[in-house]
């Protein structure tokens, strides 16, 4: 299910990128990543079954492994070497790929002057090492991490208001949230927001719980942006 969106009305609406499974196909690797990051910060108990967290994010991984391994607070610096010993992970792996079309795609809300920006549960050096292999664009001041909030609603809500400040409005006539996740979707549903689906793993999912428009790829998603 889908629909088309016409062009004229295109400048008026904001589009929020999701990264990884979305933009860049690095979800397997990045798990990996952050598990052997744990384990290098001496955390060896750790709950591998991501994707059934409170949170989808890095900072909610860290912190709630850390307390539970040692019943204490996470320390306030450790968040930022979590950060850099990700990136060094990460470049153990062949560089990741972008999702079939995903770099056309940002080109042209870039070519067309359309309002997007990008939200992710990654903190940001992960995010824009993912990002730069992939050659794709993005400015930081539109990308919203979980290194200041632990949940998707409180970074999607940041990126909303990044996005304001970058494009100079005061409001867009509809927010639109672009992902692969169930996450992705009950993050939008919670904060009132349109919502697209992108790619057919979680399709049917996300059509299940409430999704309208799902796109097989992103190829198919920019030919409906004519």
């Amino acid at each position: 299910m889908h629909y088309k969106f016409q062009s004229s009305t295109l400048k008026n609406k904001l589009f929020i990128f999701d990264i990884d499974g979305t933009l860049t196909d690095s979800v397997s690797m990045y798990l990996i990543s952050v598990t052997q990051s744990l384990l290098s910060f001496g955390i060896t108990d750790i709950d591998t079954d991501y994707n059934n967290y409170k949170h989808h994010t890095d900072s909610y991984a860290l912190r709630y492994n850390y307390e539970r391994n040692f019943q204490n607070d996470l320390p306030d610096n450790l968040l930022d070497d979590f950060e850099e010993d990700l990136v060094r992970q990460m470049l153990n792996f062949d560089p990741v790929k972008e999702i079939m079309g995903a770099k056309s795609v940002i080109q042209f809300f870039r070519d067309n002057d359309i309002s997007f920006c990008f939200a992710t549960g990654a903190l940001p050096k992960p995010a824009m090492l993912k990002l730069d292999q992939c050659d794709i664009w993005y400015d930081e001041q539109i990308l919203a991490t979980s290194k200041t909030h632990e949940s998707r609603e409180g970074f999607v809500i940041e990126a909303i208001e990044r996005s304001k400040s970058f494009y100079s409005r005061s409001d867009f006539d509809q927010i639109i949230s672009v992902g692969d996740g169930l996450w992705d979707l009950k993050t939008a549903q919670n904060l009132s927001l349109d919502f697209i689906g992108i790619g057919s793993k979680n399709e049917a999912k996300l059509l299940d719980h409430g999704a309208k428009h799902c796109f097989h790829d992103l190829i198919e998603f920019k030919k409906h942006l004519f």
